[in-house]
């Protein structure tokens, strides 16, 4: 990170919805994608979801207004798509410097960061970055897993979250996991939503559930693909059965405004094990409809 001729980003086709491809002090979010699968303890590939998920944007752009959104994205967010963090092939901790420069660079800006990933181990730099400028957030966290767990190395994507909680990086009492349907049996000061409660809720009661427990403070959401059952989403990398519907989680991510979105992420999408991109596709459509959600707090 010393070279003065390091280039923090490689250049990545444009999400479609992204209006430019360079920051300024006009920009309201900054797409980034992390090209880093070096923690993934299943099936690698997700260093290729960056691209995978710009690729079936492509399928979105005909609709200028989202259905069932009221307004039109492009007229309220300035959104700029950098491409994807640059950093040597097989340095993992130089991957995570990159992604604080980057988050670093978004927040300097005062612009909203949205980032693809890569494995789950991408948003542990982004929450560090972002915490050192403005405190401990809350946290809205999608997923089979907990990652939680405390028996990995800090390059490890199941435990993003146990070294979040003990660098002090998560607000106490406002965290809050939903779709866990793996071992989450240990002790943990998270509230946890697991997928067969949701799996008879009402998108609407859980998003009530999630407002009062958030409140006014800043959420960082993050969302891992997997978190949809594998019918929908196969292409990831440690796919576990009996999730939640792209359907129910529309509905509930459109119930969530008025909370305060500092920033979020998607990650996990693994391209080698998808079908006819429909797990991109899944990824780019979330994307929107949370770009919808930042753009709501204008």
């Amino acid at each position: 990170m010393t070279n003065a001729n390091y280039s923090l980003y490689q250049p990545a086709n444009t999400f479609v919805f992204a209006s430019k491809s360079k920051m300024d002090k006009d920009t309201d979010v900054v797409i980034g994608g992390v090209p880093f699968d070096l923690a993934t303890s299943g099936r690698p590939g997700a260093r290729f979801a960056p691209t995978a998920i710009r690729q079936a944007s492509a399928n979105l752009g005909w609709e200028q207004r989202r259905h069932p959104w009221k307004f039109s994205l492009r007229r309220k967010l300035k959104i700029a798509d950098v491409g994807d963090v640059n950093f040597s092939h097989g340095d993992a901790p130089g991957a995570m410097q990159a992604v604080r420069e980057h988050i670093s660079k978004v927040m300097d800006l005062g612009a909203i960061p949205f980032t693809f990933g890569g494995d789950h181990l991408v948003t542990l730099p982004v929450l560090q970055a972002m915490v050192a400028k403005r405190g401990p957030v809350a946290l809205l966290h999608f997923d089979a897993h907990t990652d939680d767990y405390s028996g990995g190395s800090e390059f490890d994507h199941g435990s993003v979250f146990y070294h979040a909680r003990e660098q002090g990086l998560l607000l106490d009492g406002k965290v809050m996991q939903l779709g866990i349907r793996t071992d989450h049996s240990s002790k943990t000061p998270f509230e946890v939503i697991p997928a067969e409660q949701l799996w008879h809720a009402k998108a609407v009661d859980i998003a009530e559930r999630i407002k009062q427990t958030m409140g006014d403070a800043p959420v960082y959401l993050t969302f891992d693909i997997d978190c949809i059952d594998p019918a929908f989403a196969p292409g990831t990398g440690t796919p576990v059965i009996g999730g939640i519907s792209p359907h129910f989680i529309l509905e509930l991510l459109r119930q969530l405004q008025g909370l305060n979105f500092v920033g979020m992420d998607v990650v996990e999408v693994c391209p080698a094990y998808d079908h006819s991109q429909i797990t991109s596709l899944l990824a780019a459509t979330l994307t929107t409809d949370m770009l919808y959600l930042l753009a709501s707090q204008k």
